[in-house]
């Protein structure tokens, strides 16, 4: 596997980060702040932020942005992490796909949608640092990094919900059967949160209590509700 694939699927099992600017208050500084963010399907964060927010106003005067994501924080040195370089771009907070996908991740942010001064940007990487562990670590261009453009996965985008809504319908022992093969979870419940051109998502109940959102990635990459169906059934028969 290449290391910018590694890094792909390293970034989708994340939801959260750190966001780097350019302080407009403290010229020259940098300013680090928490980030909750989703993935577009063009492999790319998405992020809902205030306009009042310091690091909004830090990228309206300079949009050029760093995010630093990474795995668990036992042992941050031996752990993967990720640092994403690029251009944060206001986007349409309207576009109904996109409001309902980043909402199945982070329902919390529900409430922000009413609000005016909140708005979607876009972070277009251009350069990706990747460490995956001791002596495998290299700088990876942007174009290299996305599952696909957009105009790609356009199709995918818009039946995202749908065929989201349909197994949470009529297939959750599907889900509960591939944490279980895949992963080696036993799931009491399982709901798929969102599917890409590389795999899907789903959050998952455990009989602790608990919950987790496992990732399972596609032998094949999908474009497209019917793709999608046969990666399915095919993860369904090796399952059984």
């Amino acid at each position: 596997m290449s290391l910018a694939k590694e890094a792909l699927q390293f970034l989708r099992t994340t939801q959260s980060g750190v966001l780097s600017t350019f302080s407009a208050k403290f010229a020259g500084y940098p300013f680090g702040s928490v980030a909750p963010f989703v993935l577009d399907h063009s492999g790319q964060p998405v992020i809902l932020i205030s306009t009042i927010a310091e690091h909004t106003q830090n990228i309206i005067a300079n949009p050029k942005v760093s995010l630093l994501v990474f795995a668990g924080d036992e042992d941050l040195q031996a752990n993967a992490r990720l640092t994403l370089i690029g251009e944060a771009k206001q986007i349409n907070k309207e576009d109904a796909d996109l409001r309902a996908r980043y909402l199945r991740y982070l329902p919390q942010a529900a409430a922000y949608f009413d609000m005016h001064d909140f708005s979607f940007y876009r972070i277009e990487i251009t350069q990706v640092r990747y460490i995956a562990g001791f002596g495998k670590m290299g700088w990876i261009a942007g174009h290299s990094m996305p599952a696909a453009n957009l105009a790609e996965n356009a199709q995918l985008a818009a039946q995202e919900t749908s065929i989201i809504e349909h197994m949470n319908a009529d297939h959750v022992h599907s889900l509960t059967a591939y944490s279980k093969h895949f992963h080696n979870v036993s799931a009491t419940h399982a709901e798929m949160l969102g599917i890409d051109a590389d795999g899907f998502d789903a959050k998952v109940n455990i009989d602790d209590g608990k919950t987790q959102i496992l990732r399972f990635n596609f032998e094949q990459p999908i474009h497209d509700a019917h793709s999608a169906r046969m990666a399915l059934v095919a993860m369904s028969k090796a399952a059984k």
